[in-house]
């Protein structure tokens, strides 16, 4: 747009150069018309004066004066009409490179409006741009944020389902120390698939965290026989230290009037100090005997450990 402002305002000027030129020259052309209508008149005015005065008895020198102030009124007048020109052209001169002035002014002037607009519209793109940026920041630093939270919150449950696998293994463990064990009432019972001495069964109840069952009544002895079936199993009673006092291995007394000996028990004397529960007469030369019978320690039956369930623990 501003080539074709420029184009149309060179054109103008152009024409408008044109225009003062053909009109310098009319002036110039005037100006020779009404000197050579002066010149003409002078002469003529020099003429008749000279007529009028001259007499007979005029000299020559005269002539010469004459010749000389007609060539020197000539000079003057073309002097004038010289500086007369000069001034002409300069005018001219100076009013074209005047319009010339204002037509780049004027050019300059729109370009710098137009520089104005420009920069206004690129001021008013960066701030959209900066605040663009400052908003991207901030949802950076919050993605940031939120990111360490969930990278926190995954460590935390990296670290707690490796303690709740922990735990399982261990309640695993636990599960299976103690799935063989039955519990009833506020007690839990074990009891071996293999066969000890007294002393022997004794010692893997202790490691058990039990100890050989104490069947302290009728209920606890009903327990035990549907538990034991046809099995013969110690049960922690013996007279080892006293012969005929039974005690049990919590080192409390068998009272008298609470037992479960069977038919004629207990008959060892110091020979069989160790007690053994029978559910069923299954022993050949045992005859039809039920309940707890005096047998020698070092014979091999299995047994039963007891431990209270508030004395559960993980292995």
């Amino acid at each position: 747009m501003s080539g074709l402002v420029n184009d149309g305002m060179d054109k103008g000027s152009m024409m408008e150069s044109e225009d003062r030129i053909d009109k310098t020259v009319d002036i110039y052309i005037t100006a020779e018309a009404v000197r050579d209508m002066k010149h003409k008149k002078d002469t003529e005015d020099f003429e008749t004066q000279t007529a009028k005065t001259q007499t007979p008895q005029h000299t020559g020198s005269d002539s010469v004066r004459n010749r000389s102030s007609r060539a020197a009124a000539v000079c003057v007048v073309l002097l004038c009409v010289l500086l007369l020109t000069a001034v002409i052209v300069l005018c001219v001169t100076f009013t074209q490179e005047r319009q010339q002035f204002i037509s780049k002014n004027e050019n300059l002037t729109n370009e710098r409006d137009q520089l104005l607009f420009k920069t206004e519209n690129l001021t008013n793109e960066r701030d959209q741009l900066l605040f663009k940026t400052e908003n991207l920041t901030n949802e950076r630093d919050q993605l940031i944020f939120k990111t360490e939270n969930l990278t926190n919150e995954r460590d935390q449950l990296i670290s707690k389902n490796e303690n709740l696998t922990n735990e399982r293994d261990q309640l695993k463990k636990y599960l299976q120390s103690y799935a063989e064990w039955i519990c009833y009432q506020s007690r839990c019972y074990y009891i071996s698939k293999e066969n000890k001495s007294s002393t022997e069964s004794k010692i893997d109840c202790r490691e058990r965290g039990a100890d050989l069952v104490i069947i302290n009544n009728t209920e606890e002895q009903d327990f035990v026989k549907k538990m034991i079936g046809k099995a013969i199993v110690w049960i922690g009673l013996t007279d080892r230290d006293v012969e005929g006092t039974w005690k049990w291995v919590d080192n409390s007394t068998l009272t008298s009037g609470f037992s479960f000996w069977g038919s004629g028990e207990p008959n060892g004397d110091t020979t069989e100090n160790c007690a053994v529960t029978v559910a069923v007469p299954t022993v050949p030369g045992w005859g039809n005997i039920v309940g707890w019978l005096d047998v020698k320690c070092s014979l091999h039956f299995q047994w039963i450990c007891e431990k209270r369930i508030s004395h559960l623990t993980l292995p």
